[in-house]
């Protein structure tokens, strides 16, 4: 892999950026602003809010979690980030070179296990290595073919590998 470092530094610059500093100056201008330019000069408003560190503690009780919730959805029960997670495939060759390799390596082991399928019935192997490879065979096969729009079969495919650490 070819290294740049001045765009390697650039794309840290960035993430550090925009991950860290942006987000908590954003939130202090945001807090600042509307209590010092809002709040403080509409009396009702002040009678809630008398102090700038009591608006900071009401809103960061009621915005952190909602806030939570908000980025919950987005990450789970929405399809927005499914179609940010898919074009990040799309967009970066890395990612979709792997997507691609991993789908012709399960074409494959397919392949390889109707050869050994072949060669366990010409060879007179137990019934039981038989059954084994056939077993495997269709597993294979049904993730294969059930998981092109169901990511319920990848993630309970990965909680049941996962123990393999």
């Amino acid at each position: 892999m070819k290294q740049n470092i001045g765009f390697r530094g650039w794309f840290y610059f960035r993430q550090g950026w925009t991950t860290y500093f942006a987000f908590i100056f954003a939130a202090i201008n945001t807090m600042v602003v509307t209590y010092y330019l809002a709040i403080e000069n509409i009396p009702s408003l002040k009678t809630i809010f008398p102090t700038f560190y009591v608006y900071l503690a009401i809103t960061a009780s009621i915005g952190v979690p909602l806030l939570i919730l908000v980025g919950y959805a987005h990450q789970k029960k929405t399809s927005s980030y499914k179609a940010e997670a898919d074009i990040y495939y799309e967009s970066n060759p890395h990612a979709l070179r792997q997507y691609n390799d991993i789908e012709l390596l399960l074409q494959l082991n397919l392949k390889l296990v109707d050869l050994l399928l072949l060669d366990y019935e010409k060879n007179n192997v137990s019934n039981e290595k038989l059954d084994e490879l056939i077993k495997l065979k269709n597993e294979i096969e049904t993730y294969f073919n059930q998981r092109k729009d169901n990511k319920q079969i990848d993630i309970a495919l990965f909680k049941k590998f996962s123990h393999l650490k």
